[in-house]
């Protein structure tokens, strides 16, 4: 019988194997004590425990090492797919080796990167992502964009000018001085390149290939989560 909060939540909680014995008893009529009367043939309870313990003796198998290993393996080489996948497909874990990116990321910086941020949309200003470095494509940087496709840029006395106008770069703890920058037209795919720490940054304004192209880029920059978690903005 259910209780008072089964039947108030309108369920009741039955035990099948119980329920079909007595429906059973009841259709033979002849339950009594712990044995159950069919065809004249009556199974006590002691029976029923020898058959149970002698078809689960006869169902175990013996311990193979062999087949423990091996299932070992499996799982961890299933774990080394998984990783590697989402590794090469879906994150960047990268640890930052400099200051160029400071306050905003420090250095020894452990941070996530999202690989498919740009797969179903374009990059923004102000994002901070990971990429190629135009002047040495086996080397990875992380800077800030600050110049889209079609931009003209410049700096003059330490003020960045976006198609004449001054960026809002609330990022900074400070307007540094920066050596001023001629007005440059950023190409088609493309984007130029800052680190926060201006003053400290090996970016756009001094590489020999001033801009990055959007197929060198790796993944957009999303969390720190070493030394502490924090989300990068």
């Amino acid at each position: 019988m259910a209780n008072d909060n089964e039947k108030k939540s309108g369920f009741e909680y039955i035990n099948l194997y119980d329920e079909e014995t007595v429906n059973n008893a009841k259709e033979d009529k002849n339950l009594s004590g712990d044995s159950i009367a069919d065809n004249g043939y009556t199974a006590s309870s002691s029976d029923i425990t020898k058959k149970s313990k002698k078809k689960r003796t006869k169902d175990e198998e013996p311990f193979d090492l062999k087949k423990e290993i091996f299932s070992y393996i499996k799982i961890i080489l299933c774990a080394i797919v998984i990783a590697l996948v989402f590794n090469n497909f879906i994150i960047v874990n990268a640890s930052v080796p400099s200051s160029s990116m400071e306050s905003t990321i420090m250095k020894g910086d452990k941070i996530i990167g999202n690989r498919l941020s740009y797969k179903f949309s374009e990059p923004e200003r102000g994002d901070i992502i990971i990429f190629k470095f135009p002047d040495n494509e086996e080397e990875n940087y992380i800077k800030r964009i600050i110049g889209l496709p079609g931009d003209i840029i410049e700096i003059t006395n330490g003020i960045v000018y976006i198609n004449g106008e001054a960026l809002d770069e609330s990022y900074l703890p400070a307007h540094p001085y920066m050596e001023d920058f001629p007005a440059t037209v950023v190409p088609d795919d493309s984007y130029f390149m800052m680190g926060d720490n201006r003053l400290n940054s090996k970016d756009s304004r001094y590489w020999n290939n001033k801009f990055v192209s959007k197929d060198k880029i790796l993944a957009k920059a999303i969390f720190i989560y070493s030394p502490e978690f924090e989300l990068i903005k």
